[in-house]
């Protein structure tokens, strides 16, 4: 998954990222439909709390992933009169409505482990049971490396908190085998109870996990230590810059924000003071496609006294 601090994206032009995370979205809504078609002719043949729990993820993967595919449409919305920043943060805003959906199908699978303890079922033919899950393995694993490809080329946090998902979905998929290899080969009918139970807690944890992603984005937290520490390379790198201070990034989906007060020597022009702000903000973007970036021309010497009466 894809963090508010993270470092921009890759180069890829925003009307390329923009098809490839619409893709992505649709992608996510066709498999879910395909998982839960065999899902529920799998439990409805075995009885298996585990293989329900995977049934209610699916369902709620659907849900989610219908979300995506509104938020994304929005976020890759140009900038207008009324969003002069953009619509971005509707990539975040999915990430939160995924993480209850998720809390949601987590609640609902702990109130059915509790009763398979309370009153045992006996699963029957497991062994649709694994052939099921053994096609929702391939299934996930085909989309989680499609959108992966795709956060790792747009940066994109809907995406990226679906993919966390699905993830989360593939191993859960083992330990439903695993249930089903028990409880039919050895009898062990609390295995499957326990390995839902289990199932519900990596859920809860994955939810929070996309929830606290979403609101560093909405939040918005400064992109990661090195991401900072090669913004401020490359300004340093031009010739003519002293230094820089104050700088602040922060990114809303597919935008990325980056200012800063530039250090300039006192006795160069207004005019030579521009051309060099502007060739930094060339390399920066040479670094950081499609960024917005604000730079403000400081003296070196109003910065030295302002440093001095601190």
């Amino acid at each position: 998954m894809t963090e508010a601090g993270a470092a921009i994206a890759p180069s890829l032009d925003r009307q390329a990222a923009g098809r490839l995370m619409r893709r992505a979205t649709v992608a996510a809504l066709a498999a879910a439909l395909v998982m839960i078609a065999i899902k529920l002719f799998a439990y409805l043949a075995t009885g298996s709390v585990s293989l329900l729990s995977t049934l209610f993820d699916s369902a709620l993967d659907f849900a989610a992933s219908m979300v995506n595919l509104i938020a994304v449409r929005q976020s890759l919305m140009p900038a207008d009169a009324e969003h002069r920043f953009g619509h971005g943060k509707a990539e975040p805003l999915a990430g939160l409505v995924q993480m209850a959906f998720i809390l949601g199908s987590s609640l609902i699978l702990l109130v059915e482990v509790y009763d398979r303890f309370t009153e045992p079922h006996v699963v029957t033919r497991s062994e649709i049971g694994i052939g099921v899950m053994l096609a929702s393995i391939v299934i996930t694993g085909a989309l989680i490396f499609y959108q992966r490809r795709v956060v790792r080329l747009t940066g994109s946090v809907a995406v990226g908190a679906d993919s966390a998902h699905y993830g989360s979905d593939f191993l859960v998929n083992f330990s439903v085998i695993l249930a089903l290899v028990l409880v039919a080969q050895f009898g062990f009918w609390w295995a499957d109870p326990v390995f839902g139970l289990a199932i519900a807690i990596f859920i809860g944890y994955t939810a929070v996990q996309i929830g606290r992603q979403s609101l560093d984005m909405l939040m918005d937290r400064e992109m990661d230590d090195a991401t900072r520490e090669k913004i401020k390379m490359i300004v340093r790198g031009h010739a003519e810059v002293i230094d820089l201070h104050d700088l602040k990034t922060r990114k809303a989906g597919l935008d990325s924000f980056i200012q800063f007060h530039l250090e300039l020597a006192d006795d160069i022009s207004l005019k030579e003071a521009h051309s060099i702000a502007d060739a930094v903000e060339a390399q920066l973007l040479a670094a950081f496609p499609g960024a917005a970036i604000l730079i403000h021309q400081d003296p070196q010497s109003v910065v030295v006294k302002r440093r001095y009466r601190a």
